[in-house]
């Protein structure tokens, strides 16, 4: 599985972790930056790693940012992505299974390395259970396409 991931200056912290953790799943990481701490604007990134998902270059994508907030809402506007924050492995595993979210968004201000390695774990290996889910996805696709 490709993964995209991307960050700013806030988020970097995490990329190192992010990147062992999908290394130890056999996961492929496609690394759309930033490379540095110096300071940059975090919708450059989530559109980067929503495009890469939306353009089927990635599977999923992981975006990080100070509060992994501003992050989310950057790819978010880009049709047919779902990204959520995620600060713990059980709103991670949920937002597999409910959402199906083709990205998760963390905090570097938020959450620890060791956090971020075992959220980024628990989302991976969970799976979108459909059903009662699938429904409601539709709807927000639904609200996507201007049809509410």
């Amino acid at each position: 599985m490709k993964i995209a991931i991307g960050c700013d200056h806030g988020g970097i912290v995490l990329k190192e972790s992010v990147l062992e953790a999908l290394k130890e799943l056999g996961a492929e990481a496609i690394d759309l930056g930033t490379y540095t701490t110096d300071s940059v604007d975090y919708p450059t990134y989530g559109l980067k790693v929503a495009l890469a998902v939306k353009n089927k270059e990635a599977d999923a994508g992981i975006v990080m940012c100070g509060t992994g907030i501003g992050i989310s809402i950057s790819a978010n506007k880009v049709k047919g992505i779902r990204a959520a924050v995620v600060t713990n492995t059980y709103m991670a595993q949920l937002t597999k299974e409910h959402n199906n979210a083709n990205i998760i968004a963390l905090g570097g201000r938020v959450i620890s390395g060791e956090e971020a390695k075992e959220i980024v774990k628990a989302w991976y290996t969970a799976e979108y259970q459909g059903g009662r889910h699938q429904r409601r996805l539709d709807m927000i696709t639904d609200i996507e396409n201007g049809n509410y």
